[in-house]
């Protein structure tokens, strides 16, 4: 624990606002011994500012160091003074001096110091220095790790990371499902192009990338096999195939991409009322064997129809499902005709395929890769029948990057008709497939004679199907997957597109959302490196993203441990087994260290060396609280998200926004590190109240850490509870949601809050 804390004042960000002399002078009278230097200068970021801290931890005047001036978001590396040394930041430019205004709205006079900004800076730095008290160097655990990377799939995404890894001198055992490599890659006639001109397809390339990985000296080939167990942790898993084999590995590649949806669950669009409603997957199948016919009769398909604009066919199948489920769930009397129990089979089946159709309605289908198939098979049309013609009916034509160069080919080829319009009937007339659409360019509805009709394949990840990787984690044997999105696996999509929930797997390719091959290359180069990152990572006992290079890691007082398990429950990546009474195993190379279990621990036994119960505690306890709201304001505490809420409220700051000067922010590292302890502290001292700030949560998640905003919107019921069995009314407690680009709306998140408190009044334990 810090013995002696260095305070600097940084007079170029905050001195012209605010009494600086009369700070330090503050400083050394409510710490006296514990803070030995209490310094102001000119401009700390400079070199001089630099060297002025290093010579006073040279000489052993200090041994931590507290900096007052800009956010700890700016000029971190200019105050890192190595290892051993701890230092923290005391934002009073962007939270405290930028962002202040008078409580009646106005600006302070030019060279008047407001008491009101006085007491806010003292505040801030009473917090910053109780902060380090309570902090202490991390000791980290330091892994030796296996230098091979597991590559789960042998298709174009596994074999691209594969080479990668090699290239990058890391062993690589890559385990392919079936017998033979090159994935649905190997089944392709060609491919959306994936160099210059980018205007034709091409042969997929699949057999060089095949060869270049047999012929690779670090690459591991086992085929025909599948992974039956991984145990462990990041650095120092341990692999078994079914095939007996069993080997160290140090991370992941999840490469195992996708499975066609079952053809028949899209009866309601048309399939199955003719062998020539077909999907894109049987008509590329098609183009490889050389020949696109009608499979009802093999002669050629000279009119082709490609039909993208699914939407009005699955909202009316939806429509007949809520029917259907009415019929079953409120049936007629027995006896007439509509009876359940005298439904024909026919019928029944065709309600049970509406009913599985719901399951499907999100994303089985994606807009882009759906796009440039039809596009590209439209030209196999014509490739094969130069009389022939491909029409592409579409809502959307979706063709992003470079790849609006192959839409514009395909719109130029002759025979190739590409009509806006909505789909609504696929049908026979006399033995002819007919495909109506409305809403076209045209005004008016059309009939379009087809022999064959092209419905989108949908992609169903692997993962969906079985665990693929069969942890043998406390939390199950898969990852965890995105619900609306048929088995995905759950991941920061806006943040952290290549991570899994499970530090160290790494999701590349249509295994982690519907895409073509180029951008499956894309991620495989992203997955390895992340994957790798993961690796040099352990080996230095820190944390890879979000807090990338963090070396501490959750501690344990397992005397007062209870077995509850919440901790081991609502980890969002699985960290945390137990042992046959219950009790938690941490495994610090899967901690990301977003401090969720901390939050979730009603004995407070969980710590971080650096991030604590008692150092946030301590911290709110040292906010002066005005006896009288009338006449010294109210004070309301905002817990804040270091990840998105906290850049906000620097940037709205930095962009001449203001608000109350009755708030105190206090960062954190995520709101699902939240212990409703603070809560408690906060009010039993007569805060008027506390805004947790953080993350959107719920299907558009945007938290870094998964889970943390919605775990602490759920723990909210709790707080409540609590909060009426003390007297205090919940609503002194409020959970917001911020993004980072949403910081236009801090001042009035906050302004509103404050006129709240106002309204209802004091906390009754205000003064106590």
């Amino acid at each position: 624990m810090p013995q002696k804390i260095g305070v600097y004042f940084d007079q170029s960000s905050v001195g012209q606002y605010l009494d600086l002399e009369g700070l330090s002078t503050y400083v050394k009278n409510q710490f006296g011994d514990l803070t030995p230097v209490v310094k102001i200068h000119p401009r700390l970021n400079s070199q001089a500012g630099r060297e002025l801290i290093k010579a006073d931890l040279d000489s052993g005047a200090i041994d931590t160091v507290c900096v007052c001036g800009t956010s700890p978001r700016v000029d971190w590396d200019i105050f890192d003074f190595g290892p051993g040394v701890l230092v923290d930041r005391v934002n009073l430019r962007e939270q405290c001096v930028m962002c202040y205004k008078n409580p009646d709205g106005t600006l302070p006079q030019a060279g008047a110091i407001p008491e009101d900004l006085r007491l806010m800076a003292q505040d801030y730095v009473k917090m910053g220095v109780t902060k380090l008290t309570k902090m202490g160097m991390s000791d980290p655990q330091v892994i030796e790790s296996v230098r091979t990377i597991l590559v789960l799939g042998g298709g174009w995404t596994g074999l691209t990371s594969a080479l990668n890894a090699a290239a990058l001198d890391y062993d690589v055992v890559l385990v392919e499902k079936e017998q033979v490599l090159g994935g649905y890659a190997a089944k392709m006639y060609k491919t959306v192009p994936l160099a210059y001109p980018y205007t034709d397809a091409h042969d997929t390339g699949i057999d060089l990338k095949i060869a270049a990985v047999k012929a690779h000296p670090k690459i591991t080939i086992h085929t025909g096999t599948s992974l039956v167990e991984l145990k462990g942790a990041p650095g120092k898993y341990e692999a078994k195939l079914a095939n007996g084999d069993t080997f160290p590995v140090g991370s992941v590649v999840l490469a195992t991409g996708f499975k066609p949806l079952d053809p028949n669950l899209l009866a309601p669009l048309g399939y199955g009322k003719s062998k020539d409603i077909i999907t894109t997957m049987q008509l590329e199948e098609m183009a490889k064997a050389g020949k696109i016919v009608r499979p009802s009769d093999g002669q050629p398909a000279r009119n082709v129809v490609f039909v993208l604009s699914l939407e009005a066919m699955l909202d009316e199948a939806l429509a007949k499902a809520a029917e259907w489920r009415e019929k079953i769930k409120n049936p007629e009397p027995v006896g007439e005709a509509t009876d359940s129990k005298d439904q024909p089979k026919e019928e029944k089946a065709e309600g049970f395929v509406f009913e599985k159709l719901e399951s499907i309605r999100h994303m089985p289908f994606s807009n882009e890769v759906s796009t440039l198939t039809a596009l590209k098979q439209a030209r196999y049309v014509r490739e094969f029948s130069k009389d022939a013609v491909a029409y592409v009916f579409y809502d959307h034509m979706m063709v992003p990057g470079i790849n609006e160069r192959y839409y514009k080919a395909a719109q130029d080829e002759s025979g190739v008709m590409l009509a806006k319009g909505t789909v609504y009937e696929i049908g026979m007339a006399g033995g002819q497939l007919t495909v109506k659409a409305r809403d076209t360019l045209l005004g008016s509805d059309i009939e379009v004679p087809a022999d064959l009709v092209v419905l989108p394949t949908g992609m169903v990840p692997t993962t969906a199907m079985d665990p693929v990787l069969n942890l043998q984690y406390r939390q199950g044997p898969a990852l965890p997957d995105l619900v609306l999105f048929d088995g995905f696996a759950d991941s920061n999509y806006i943040c952290f597109p290549y991570e899994t929930r499970r530090t160290g797997i790494y999701a590349a390719g249509t295994v982690r959302q519907p895409m073509l091959m180029a951008r499956s290359e894309d991620d495989a180069n992203g997955a390895t490196l992340k994957a790798i990152q993961c690796l040099v990572s352990a080996n230095r006992g820190m944390a890879v993203h979000p807090r990338s290079g963090d070396s501490s890691y959750p501690k344990f007082n397992f005397v007062r441990c209870t077995q509850c398990k919440r901790c081991t429950e609502e980890c969002p990546f699985g960290v945390l087994d137990d042992d046959e009474k219950g009790t938690p195993q941490p495994n610090p190379s899967r901690c990301r260290r977003c401090g969720t279990c901390m939050g979730a621990c009603p004995e407070r036994v969980i710590s971080f060396d650096n991030y604590n119960v008692d150092m946030i505690g301590s911290m709110i306890k040292q906010m002066e609280i005005p006896p009288d709201m009338k006449k010294g304001g109210p004070r309301v505490l905002i817990l804040v998200c270091e990840n998105d809420a906290y850049p906000a409220i620097d940037m709205a700051a930095m962009r001449g926004l203001r608000w109350s000067p009755y708030v105190r922010f206090i960062p954190v590292r995520c709101l699902g590190s939240v212990n409703s302890i603070w809560i408690a502290d906060a009010m039993s001292k007569g805060t008027d109240g506390v805004m947790l700030l953080g993350c959107k949560f719920g299907d558009d998640y945007q938290c870094h850490f998964v889970k943390g905003s919605e775990l602490c919107n759920r723990r909210m019921v709790n707080i409540a509870d609590s909060l009426k069995r003390l007297g205090v009314e919940p609503e002194r407690v409020v959970q917001e949601q911020l993004a980072i680009d949403e910081y236009d709306r801090v001042p009035t998140l906050i302004d509103n809050f404050i006129n709240y408190i106002l309204k209802i009044g004091p906390n009754p334990f205000k003064g106590y």
